[in-house]
């Protein structure tokens, strides 16, 4: 997860990118490419109700018509400019998208300032505990109630299946979002994600039977490199569950290496990651 080996890892990863000199303001103003077709979109901050209380979340969706819906799960440093930048490059891409704050019941988003990194020892200790106060069960809460906001609005084509996305953090939330709503969720895109699989009795892979979405695993170097196992055992649980999943390690690059404001964002291998997402969810939400 986020936490284990962080130090270690961000001297390698910086140094072999050359990131040494990188700051913080620098990666905030990173821009993501805009592809040459997008569309017009519109945003708003909305509320969405849960069983624990009420969520503050960003909606963005294409300005005309109505298209499959997308869930966003942020990484540890939750919804922030990064993720919105995220969602409505999806929307732009014809998507009408909920990027959730999952700390809701504890904080309204942002939860760190503007330019904070996972490298602060200050941002570690103020992220940690929101993250270790989320559960499967709060996972699972959730996940229902913001499919169940997509599904309310106009803007979500309720006759097309629903996209899931998540990041660190988010990609076990990701596989739970599946199995609560197996009927809705057609996709779901796991990015970097940590307690993928595990030896509880709640590991997310053990969800597996019980969805119908295709996947994407985009797998950090690292992360395999350190559970080099787990790759293999999902590939076997999709494989007998008879859903299709892409799963591959991306070489040379980091736990975290999606959001534009990373320290070790990598843009090449984010880049293609996105157009993996892309083909999927062309596949799967049709």
């Amino acid at each position: 997860m986020c936490d284990q080996h962080f130090e270690d890892d961000l001297k390698q990863y910086l140094t072999r990118r050359q990131f040494g000199a990188l700051s913080a303001g620098a990666m905030m103003g990173l821009l993501l490419p805009r592809a040459a077709d997008a569309l017009d979109v519109k945003e708003s901050e909305v509320n969405v109700k849960t069983p624990d209380g009420t969520a503050d979340c960003y909606f963005v969706h294409p300005a005309s018509g109505a298209h499959a819906g997308v869930l966003v799960w942020p990484d540890i440093l939750g919804l922030r400019p990064a993720f919105r930048q995220m969602g409505k490059r999806l929307a732009e891409s014809g998507y009408s998208v909920l990027v959730v704050n999952p700390f809701y019941r504890n904080k309204r988003a942002p939860v760190v300032p503007p330019g904070a990194s996972f490298a602060n020892p200050e941002t570690r200790n103020a992220v940690m505990p929101l993250a270790q106060a989320l559960n499967p069960t709060t996972h699972v809460t959730d996940a229902k109630a913001f499919v169940a906001f997509l599904d309310s609005q106009a803007a979500v084509d309720k006759n097309r299946k629903i996209g899931t996305t998540g990041y660190c953090m988010g990609g076990p939330i990701v596989m739970r979002t599946a199995a609560a709503v197996p009927t809705r969720i057609g996709a779901g895109g796991s990015f970097h994600g940590g307690g993928l699989v595990t030896a509880d009795a709640d590991s997310p892979h053990l969800l597996i039977p019980t969805m119908k979405a295709q996947f994407l695993f985009a797998i950090a170097e690292n992360d395999d490199q350190r559970e080099p196992e787990s790759k293999n055992v999902l590939r076997a649980a999709f494989a007998k569950a008879s859903l299709p999943a892409e799963i591959e390690v991306y070489a040379g690059a980091a736990h975290g290496w999606c959001p534009p404001d990373s320290a070790v964002y990598n843009q090449a291998q984010a880049e293609r990651a996105w157009s993996r997402l892309m083909a999927l969810f062309q596949k799967a939400l049709a």
